[in-house]
C-alpha cells in the first residue's frame, strides 16, 4: 500500500499588541482552546498545531517562513480573535506557500446579551477582524479557502476536514511520479499533453520506459513469489472454478501475478506513484496487464490507459485525497438512452479499481479482442450506489482545464453475463443530454478520475491552490450559461498565464 506521510496543519492567531497582555492571555487562552476542540473532533482526520499569537509583521513573516520550511505542514488555519492591523500580514503572506484556510469563527457561540461590556468588545473582534484579514488577502490576490462558522458546529468540522484532504492531496501531489510504459495510443490527441508545463504546474515527474524494462522484472519473478501471492488472490476475492485447479485459466492467474510482482518492483525501485501503459506496445508481454494494474490501483497507484499519463497523475492525487477509498480510473463506455431512465456504463477493457466495488470482486479469464495477446485475467465487480465524481484533466495548449462532473451511481440490477469486465453506472448531473453536451463542450476526456469520495467543492479548491481552471457541471447547469462560463475564463486564463 501506498502511504502518505502524516501531515499537520497550523493554526494562527492574529491580534496586536493594542490591547495589552491580559487580553493577549485570553486570545491565547481561547485559540488554544479552539485547537483543542478541533482535535478531539473525530470527524477532523488531521492534527492541528496551536502557535503562538502573532502581534506584528516579523512574527507573521516568522511563521508563514516556518510552515514555508515545515515539510509535515500541509497548510496554515489563519483566525483574527481580535482587530489584527492587514498591513502587518503583507510580507509573511507574499512569500507563504502553503495552502491557507481562512477561518471566520469567534470564541464564543451566542452574544451574550446581559453580561456583554466594552472589553468583551475589545477582545471578541473576529467580526471585523477577519474582514481586515480578509481584505488584505483579496488585495494581494492570494488563494485560500474561506469557512465561516462556529468552531463547534459540526458543519464546519467537515468543511475543514474536506479542505485538508485537498491541501494533503496539493502538498503530497508534488511527489507525484509517473512511468509510462512506452508512448500513448498512437493518434489518439486528448492523452497528449505538455509534460513540461504539468512539471511546473503541479510537480509531476513524467518519464518513458520501454516496454522490455518491465519484461525484463517480469522474467525474474520466481514461481515461489507467485505462488505466495496466489494465496492473497484466493482469501481476497473469488476465483472462477476453472482458475481453482491447475490448467490454462490458472496459469493466466499466475502470470497477472507474475506482471503485478514486477510492475510493483518496478515502480517502487524508482519511486513512481502511478503509470500508463498501452495495449500496441506488449513486445515479450503475454497478456495486456488487467488484474496487476487493478491489484496496484487497489493500493493507492495512479493507472490511466492507452499511455494517458493525465490521467494516471489525476487518479493518484484523487487517491491521496480520498485516503485511496472509493477513487478509480475511469472510461465512459455506453449509454442507456431508455426515455426518463438515461444513464451511462462506466468501464474499461480490464482497468477498474476495486476501491468503488459494491460486492466482492471475482476473477475471470476471458479473450480479450484488442492487444494481439493470451486471454488476461481480471477483477469483475460492479460499482457502488451514491454521488460521486467524474474528473478529466485536458491540455488546452498553454494552460490546463479541470472538468467535473456530478453523478450519481446507481444499482446495476441487470445481469451482464457477456460483459467480463468491472463497471460502473451512474446519471450524469443534471441530465445525460446536458451533461455531455457541456462535457463536449470544454473537451472532457474519454478518460477519467472517478470518485465517491471526493466531490466537486474539493476539485475546485485544487485546482485554485494549483492555479488552474476548473468547471463544474453540475444539478444546476445550462447549457448556454455553460457556453459562456468557457469564453469568459477563455478571457481571464489568457490574461493570466
Amino acid at each position: 500500500m501506498l502511504k502518505v506521510k502524516e501531515y499537520n496543519f497550523w493554526f494562527v492567531t492574529g491580534s496586536q499588541d493594542l490591547y495589552g497582555e491580559e487580553t493577549l492571555k485570553q486570545v491565547s487562552i481561547d485559540s488554544q482552546k479552539i485547537v483543542e476542540g478541533l482535535n478531539s473532533k473525530e470527524n477532523i482526520k488531521y492534527t492541528i498545531i496551536h502557535k503562538p499569537t502573532v502581534r506584528n509583521s516579523k512574527e507573521i513573516f516568522d511563521v508563514c517562513n516556518d510552515a514555508n520550511n515545515d515539510k509535515n505542514c500541509a497548510g496554515i488555519i489563519t483566525w483574527m480573535h481580535t482587530f489584527s492591523p492587514a498591513k502587518m500580514w503583507i510580507r509573511g503572506l507574499s512569500i507563504l506557500n502553503k495552502p491557507q484556510l481562512h477561518f471566520h469563527t469567534q470564541f464564543n457561540r451566542d452574544i451574550p446579551w446581559e453580561t456583554m461590556d466594552m472589553d468583551f468588545m475589545n477582545l471578541n473582534q473576529s467580526a471585523h477582524g477577519d474582514r481586515e484579514f480578509g481584505f488584505i488577502n483579496a488585495r494581494m490576490g492570494n488563494k485560500r479557502k474561506i469557512v465561516v462558522g462556529h468552531w463547534e458546529d459540526a458543519e464546519v468540522h467537515k468543511d475543514i476536514n474536506k479542505w485538508m484532504s485537498v491541501a494533503t492531496g496539493y502538498v503530497e501531489g508534488f511527489n507525484i511520479k509517473i512511468a509510462r510504459f512506452d508512448d500513448n495510443m498512437r493518434d489518439v490527441a486528448v492523452t497528449e499533453g505538455d509534460k513540461v508545463e504539468v512539471a511546473i504546474k503541479l510537480g509531476w515527474t513524467c518519464d518513458a520506459f520501454g516496454i522490455g524494462d518491465l519484461v525484463e522484472e517480469v522474467q525474474k519473478v520466481t514461481s515461489e513469489e507467485v505462488e505466495s501471492l496466489m494465496k492473497i488472490y484466493e482469501e481476497k476475492y473469488e476465483i472462477c472454478e476453472a482458475g481453482q485447479i491447475e490448467g490454462s485459466v490458472r496459469d493466466s492467474i499466475k502470470y497477472q501475478a507474475k506482471v503485478e510482482i514486477a510492475l510493483r518492483r518496478f515502480l517502487e525501485k524508482g519511486d513512481y506513484t502511478a503509470f500508463t501503459t498501452n495495449f500496441q506496445v506488449l513486445h515479450g508481454m503475454e497478456q495486456l496487464p488487467g488484474l496487476a494494474v487493478q491489484r496496484l490501483m487497489e493500493d493507492g497507484y495512479g493507472f490511466g490507459g492507452e499511455g494517458d499519463w493525465k490521467t494516471a497523475g489525476l487518479v493518484r492525487l484523487m487517491k491521496i485525497m480520498s485516503n485511496n477509498v472509493g477513487t478509480s480510473f475511469m472510461e465512459d463506455y455506453t449509454y442507456n438512452f431508455e426515455p426518463g431512465n438515461e444513464m451511462i456504463l462506466g468501464s474499461h477493457m480490464l482497468e477498474v479499481c476495486p476501491t468503488v466495488a459494491t460486492d466482492r470482486p471475482r476473477i475471470d479469464v476471458k479473450p480479450l479482442s484488442i492487444g494481439d495477446k493470451n486471454d488476461p485475467a481480471r477483477l469483475i465487480f460492479n460499482g457502488q450506489v451514491g454521488g460521486a465524481v467524474c474528473a478529466s484533466l485536458v491540455d488546452l495548449g498553454g494552460r490546463m482545464r479541470l472538468i467535473i462532473n456530478e453523478v450519481n451511481g446507481k444499482e446495476v440490477e441487470k445481469d451482464l453475463p457477456n460483459l467480463p469486465v468491472a463497471r460502473v453506472l451512474w446519471t450524469p448531473e443534471p441530465s445525460l443530454k446536458v451533461g455531455a453536451q457541456a462535457w463536449i463542450l470544454a473537451g472532457g476526456a474519454h478518460h477519467t478520475s472517478f470518485s465517491y469520495v471526493v466531490d466537486a467543492e474539493q476539485l475546485c479548491d485544487l485546482a485554485d491552490m494549483y492555479g488552474l481552471e476548473a468547471v463544474v457541471i453540475g444539478k444546476n447547469t445550462n447549457i448556454r450559461n455553460f457556453s459562456n462560463e468557457l469564453k469568459w475564463n477563455s478571457i481571464y486564463w489568457m490574461l493570466n498565464k
